[in-house]
C-alpha cells in the first residue's frame, strides 16, 4: 500500500475510535441470533403479516427464514428510477423460490436535480437526503427484517438511503441499481447547444430537441455526474455485486443482477453462511476506497458533502483534508463528461469499474483487505457478468483498458493529480473540482462581481454587463441561508464568457451540479455567508485570486480593513417560502457547515437528548 493511503486511514482510524466504537457496540446490542420478527408479540405480528399470502403468513410464523425489507425510491416521473417498478416483483419472487420472504417497507422520495436546476425546488434538494435517510429509517423501523435491499440511484437518494441503512448496521444491507439509459448525443453536443441557447443563437424548440435526445430513455443519466458517482462508489465500497454498476435498464442482465443481489442477502443474514451487518462490513477503509475511487474517476463535487455525511452515521470522522491529501496521490484515470466526451456506456465498455479497481490494486492505491457483499477483498470486483443459457455468470474482466480515450493507466494517467483540490485562504475554505479544468484556466486573479441569486448574474450576461475578467461570487447559497442549491444554471454564461476569451470563475458557498467543471468554481465555502464568513462582506471590484495549483482562495484585502468591514446581508426573504420550503426551516436552523458534510445529524456519540 502507498505510505500517503495509509497514513489517511491510519489518521480517520485515529480521530473515529470513540465515535467508531459507540457505533459498533449499538449495533452489537441490536443483533439477535434469531429472526428479527421473533421479538414481536402476536398482535405486532399479525399486523404484520395481514396482507400477506398464506404460505408467507405460514413461513413467518415458522421463524425460521429471513425476511427481507424492499425499501424504494420508485416513481415514474424520473428516468433513473422508473425502472424500479418491476423489481419488487421479481425480487419477491428471487427470494420465495428460496424459501425466504420479503416485504415492500417503504418507499422513499426521489427529486431530480435536473428538473428542478434554477428553479426554487431546488433548495430543497440537498435537505432531501436527510428527509430519505429519516424514511428509510422508517420503513426499516418495524424490527420485521433480517436484511434490506435497497433499490436508488441519484444525487441525494444513495447517500440519504445509506445514511439511514447504517442506524440499523446490525442487518445485511446491499443496493440495487436500476443501471443507465442507452447513449442518446453526446453531452458535448447537449453542453454546445445550452451555451448557444445561453447566447441566443438557438431558440427554445432547438434547446429542447437537443435535451430531449440526451434524457431521452428510462435509466440513469449517462453523463459522469453524481447519479452515476453514487453508483461507482457503492461498486468500490463493496455494496453492488460484481460488474452490474453500469450494466443498462431493463435488461435481462440487468434483472438477473438484481435477482443475484436479492440472493447475497441470505448469504450474510444470521441465519446464513457469513453473517456479514453492513455496520462491520463497512469501515474507515471502505470510505478511502469511495475517496479513492472519487479521485481516480474524476467523480462530483457533490461527494465531499455527501462521503462526509455517510461516514459520520456510522462514527467514522473524513475531513476535506483527507481528500486533499489522497489527491495528490492518486491519478485521474477516467474521462468522462464533463471532463471528457465519452459517457458511462462508453465507460463500461472499455472495461468499467473492474479495469479501475485493478489498476488501484495492482500498485497499492486501493485497500484491498475489505469486506464486500461479494466477499473478502476487492479482488472479488474484477470480474465481468454476463448471461450464460440465462443465467448470471462470471468471467475475469479484461486487464488493461479497452478503450484508453476513456479509461487510461496508472503509468500513463490523464493527470497525476486527482480531479479534487482543496483551497484556503482569507476566504475560507472550499473544495474545486479540477479534472474539467483547462491549464490555462487553473489559476485566475480578478476583480469580483458580487451576485445574491444566479438569475441576477445571468440577467447581467443577458444585458451584455459581463465582458470582462471577473471572478463571480455568489454569496448566501450555503445550507443555512438557502439549503445549498445547486447553481449549475451559471454554467451557459460563464462558459461563453470563458470561450470569447474571458478570464472567469466562481466562488460560492453553495454547490455546483456534478456535470460542471469547464470554469473554476470555488465551491462549499466555509464559513459560509449565513455564519459570517468572510464571502459575506466581499464588495465589487475586491480583486480574488483563485490558484487550483498552489490551493488558494484569498481575496486581496488586508486583515484590518476586512476585520472593520460589515457584513453585507441582502433581503433573504425569498428564500423562506414557496414549493415546501417553509417546512424546512429547522433543517437550516440546525444544519451543519459544507466541511462537516452540511447535515442535520450529530455524530454517532455526540446527539443531543
Amino acid at each position: 500500500m502507498h505510505k500517503k493511503i495509509l497514513e489517511v486511514t491510519q489518521n480517520i482510524i485515529s480521530r473515529s475510535s470513540k465515535s467508531r466504537a459507540i457505533y459498533l457496540k449499538r449495533i452489537e446490542v441490536a443483533h439477535s441470533s434469531v429472526v428479527e420478527r421473533g421479538h414481536l408479540g402476536c398482535s405486532n405480528l399479525a399486523h404484520a403479516i395481514a396482507p400477506c399470502s398464506h404460505q408467507e403468513k405460514e413461513n413467518m410464523a415458522k421463524m425460521q427464514s429471513e425476511n427481507i425489507a424492499i425499501v424504494s425510491a420508485y416513481n415514474d416521473m424520473l428516468s433513473a428510477h422508473q425502472p424500479f417498478v418491476s423489481f419488487p416483483p421479481l425480487i419477491k419472487r428471487t427470494l420465495s423460490l428460496a424459501g425466504a420472504t420479503s416485504q415492500f417497507a417503504g418507499g422513499v422520495s426521489a427529486m431530480c436535480d435536473g428538473v428542478t436546476q434554477s428553479q426554487p425546488g431546488m433548495e430543497l434538494s440537498l435537505f432531501s437526503r436527510e428527509n430519505i435517510a429519516q424514511s428509510t429509517a422508517i420503513a426499516l423501523s418495524h424490527n420485521m427484517f433480517d436484511g434490506a435491499i435497497l433499490l436508488g440511484v441519484c444525487d441525494k437518494i444513495v447517500p440519504g438511503m445509506f445514511i439511514g441503512a447504517m442506524k440499523f448496521g446490525h442487518l445485511p444491507i446491499i443496493f440495487a441499481p436500476a443501471g443507465p439509459m442507452e447513449s442518446g448525443i453526446s453531452n458535448s453536443q447537449k453542453a454546445k447547444i445550452r451555451q448557444e441557447y445561453a447566447e441566443g443563437k438557438v431558440g427554445r424548440a432547438e434547446l429542447l430537441k437537443a435535451e430531449s435526445a440526451s434524457y431521452h430513455a428510462p435509466g440513469t443519466c449517462t453523463f459522469y455526474g453524481t447519479a452515476n458517482s453514487n453508483q461507482m462508489l457503492m461498486e468500490i465500497m463493496g455494496l453492488h455485486v460484481a460488474g452490474g454498476t453500469f450494466v443498462n435498464a431493463n435488461t435481462k442482465l440487468r434483472d438477473a443482477l438484481t435477482e443475484a443481489a436479492s440472493l447475497k442477502l441470505l448469504e450474510h443474514s444470521a441465519l446464513g453462511k457469513n453473517y456479514m451487518p453492513i455496520g462491520k462490513m463497512i469501515d474507515e477503509k471502505s470510505f478511502v476506497n469511495a475517496i479513492i475511487g472519487l479521485l481516480a474517476t474524476g467523480g462530483s463535487s457533490n461527494h465531499t458533502l455527501h462521503i462526509i455525511a455517510m461516514a459520520r452515521s456510522c462514527g467514522i470522522t473524513i475531513t476535506w483534508t483527507d481528500f486533499d491529501e489522497l489527491a495528490n496521490v492518486i491519478p485521474l484515470l477516467c474521462k468522462m463528461y464533463p471532463n471528457g466526451s465519452a459517457d458511462v456506456n462508453h465507460f463500461h465498455s472499455a472495461g468499467g469499474m473492474a479495469v479501475v479497481i485493478r489498476e488501484l490494486l495492482d500498485v497499492g492505491l486501493l485497500h484491498e483487505d475489505v469486506n464486500t457483499v461479494m466477499g473478502f477483498g476487492m479482488r472479488n470486483y474484477l470480474q465481468e457478468a454476463f448471461l450464460e443459457d440465462g443465467k448470471l455468470s462470471y468471467k475475469e474482466s479484461i486487464k488493461t483498458s479497452a478503450d484508453t480515450e476513456v479509461i487510461s493507466s496508472v503509468k500513463e494517467p490523464f493527470s497525476t493529480h486527482g480531479g479534487l483540490r482543496v483551497l484556503n485562504g482569507n476566504i475560507g475554505r472550499s473544495v474545486i473540482k479540477t479534472s474539467a479544468l483547462k491549464e490555462k484556466n487553473r489559476v485566475i486573479s480578478a476583480p469580483a462581481k458580487v451576485f445574491y441569486s444566479q438569475e441576477a448574474l445571468k440577467e447581467a450576461f443577458s444585458r451584455g454587463e459581463l465582458n470582462s475578467d471577473f471572478i463571480a461570487v455568489l454569496p448566501y447559497q450555503g445550507p443555512k441561508s438557502n439549503g445549498m442549491p445547486e447553481l449549475h444554471g451559471l454554467m451557459p454564461s460563464m462558459g461563453a464568457l470563458q470561450d470569447s476569451g474571458f478570464n472567469v470563475a466562481i466562488v460560492t458557498d453553495g454547490r455546483m451540479s456534478g456535470a460542471s467543471g469547464k470554469v473554476a468554481s470555488a465551491i462549499h465555502v466555509c464559513p459560509e455567508a449565513k455564519d459570517g464568513g468572510v464571502i459575506s462582506k466581499i464588495m465589487d471590484g475586491d480583486m480574488i485570486t483563485l490558484d487550483c495549483d498552489n490551493g488558494i482562495l484569498n481575496v486581496n484585502i488586508s486583515d484590518e480593513e476586512l476585520e472593520q468591514r460589515e457584513i453585507i446581508v441582502p433581503d433573504l426573504s425569498s428564500n423562506i417560502s414557496g414549493v415546501g420550503r417553509e417546512l424546512f426551516s429547522s433543517f437550516r436552523r440546525v444544519v451543519s457547515s459544507a466541511e462537516e458534510g452540511a447535515t442535520i445529524f450529530e455524530i454517532v456519540g455526540k446527539e443531543s437528548c
